[in-house]
């Protein structure tokens, strides 16, 4: 088919097509499935109850628009003790403030040890004027010799 046959045929390619949109739109992605403990722990119920009557599970399956996976995936979490939802995205690292801590630390040391030279500087040269200052002139030293 050519492209404008197939654009035609299935206009919004799976996804959910928003109103008034033209067939050339770019629409809106499907947002995944979530699931929660509650719906999870009522599904195996049923499918535990239907399990002996032949056909029952895929009718079960069929009404709700899931998958056998998802049957098999609850009942693991179930046995292991929790059917709550993963948390999903970047695991949080671990000692991640503790380290941004101590690189702030750092910082505020060298800033410190900085200012602290320069005060030491600063102090010695005032040190170094004041006995310039203090001191009386140098006079020449007299002869002690005869004069020719």
């Amino acid at each position: 088919r050519s492209e404008v046959e197939q654009s035609a045929a299935e206009p919004n390619n799976g996804r959910a097509a928003s109103p008034g949109a033209d067939h050339n739109e770019t629409l809106e992605r499907p947002s995944r499935r979530q699931f929660s403990e509650a719906y999870k722990e009522r599904i195996l119920a049923e499918a535990d109850a239907l399990a002996s009557v032949p056909g029952g599970i895929g009718s079960l399956l069929r009404r709700e628009g899931l998958y056998s996976s998802h049957l098999a995936t609850w009942r693991r979490a179930r046995a292991s003790g929790s059917l709550a939802p993963k948390q999903r995205g970047p695991k949080p690292q671990a000692g991640r403030a503790d380290r941004r801590r101590v690189e702030e630390l750092e910082r505020e040391i060298e800033r410190l040890q900085r200012r602290l030279k320069q005060a030491e500087t600063i102090i010695e040269f005032q040190k170094k004027l004041q006995d310039l200052l203090s001191s009386p002139p140098a006079t020449p030293p007299a002869s002690t010799g005869s004069k020719r």
